[in-house]
């Protein structure tokens, strides 16, 4: 570890040397790319800097206690090399963190599905909560939020709906909320009081770019038809809005929410695209098996992952076993407590896995 870390600095002292250079300056596809390799690097190196300042002052004490003969003066050098000694052991913790493999869409933007399951409009009544959850915590969180595409069920809730959430490390926080979505509470349609249990799916999806997945527009079929919506601006008196069928896969994206023809023509491929690649991950996921035990339920949209109840105030996460009793404030977007619960608990997975290897 401590060789890869040595290389790693190295690395990003020759990073600034590079930046410093007016060829590079002048090279702003270079210079942006030397930028971000240098933004990654930059909590490894300070990391490993303290982690070195920390051991010259573990030698530093160890020497002067030897030589030493004043009690108070010993007393202050013994606390000063026990924080050295704490701390070396969190920033060894840290570090390991660090160097575990990085999901190189942890950075990407986020495209997210939501559909209702099972309960008919209770269903799509809680799709659109969750949805709601999820703009609230992009809005804590300054991220910005775009509505791609949009099927309503008449009383306020969502059949189905795409959005996207801009903002760096998007994808890196949200990755963990696909699956299945479980809510427990008695409908206001429901005369006798009796709990009923809906669902909802959520799909997280890294914002795909032509350089991450190319899309043969000539398997591609675009229809295009007039819009249709609950009045307002949403019914179009031109056929702007844009079917799309990807030939090969039978996936088909449906975009009306701009009135130009061909902004939700761009809406829908981004849609497809981000799809496709999504399925290619998945393919390499199967194909790296043990690899994707280890992570904290990522990317299965039959997964099961949360329990929403509403008469005891409860969420549940059942991959990691975590509940709380903060079901308004989660719905009102406060989410960090289970992100940072499973961004920990992957974690952990993936260094317990690492740990078995070294072995």
């Amino acid at each position: 570890m401590f060789d890869r870390l040595d290389d790693l600095m190295a690395r990003f002292e020759e990073i600034l040397r590079e930046l410093g250079d007016p060829a590079v300056t002048a090279n702003p596809e270079r210079f942006q790319r030397l930028m971000k390799e240098q933004s990654e690097l930059l909590p490894i190196v300070n990391a490993w800097k303290e982690y070195k300042k920390c051991g010259e002052t573990i030698e530093d004490s160890l020497s002067m206690l030897e030589e030493e003969k004043d009690g108070e003066m010993r007393e202050m050098l013994k606390e000063e090399l026990a924080e050295a000694r704490r701390r070396t052991e969190e920033l060894t913790r840290e570090l390991k963190i660090l160097l575990l493999p990085r999901d190189p869409n942890d950075s990407k933007n986020v495209i997210v599905e939501i559909r209702g399951g099972a309960g008919g409009d209770e269903a799509a009544l809680f799709a659109a909560e969750i949805y709601r959850m999820y703009g609230k915590y992009a809005e804590s969180r300054r991220w910005k939020t775009e509505m791609l595409s949009l099927n309503e069920n008449g009383l306020g809730g969502f059949k189905e709906v795409t959005f996207m959430i801009r903002g760096e490390g998007a994808y890196s926080r949200l990755k963990y909320e696909s699956g299945v979505h479980r809510v427990q509470r008695v409908p206001e349609t429901e005369s006798g009081g009796r709990i009923h249990t809906s669902t909802c799916t959520v799909a997280i999806m890294p914002e795909a770019e032509e350089i991450d997945f190319h899309l043969d527009l000539n398997e591609c079929r675009f229809d295009v038809f007039r819009a249709s919506g609950n009045g307002g601006q949403c019914v179009n008196t031109t056929d702007s809005a844009v079917r799309l069928t990807h030939i090969p896969t039978g996936i088909v994206i449906s975009c009306q929410d701009e009135k130009s023809q061909l902004k939700n023509k761009d809406k829908a491929l981004r849609v497809l695209r981000s799809r496709l690649y999504e399925m290619e991950l998945a393919k390499q996921h199967d194909a790296e098996a043990e690899a994707r035990r280890s992570q904290i339920g990522t990317g299965d949209r039959s997964e099961k992952i949360r329990t929403y109840n509403f008469p005891q105030g409860r969420v549940t996460d059942h991959r990691i076993k975590l509940t709380t009793h903060r079901l308004e404030n989660i719905l009102d977007g406060d989410l960090d407590e289970i992100i940072d619960s499973l961004i920990a608990a992957d974690q952990a997975a993936k260094l317990g896995r690492l740990n078995e290897q070294q072995v």
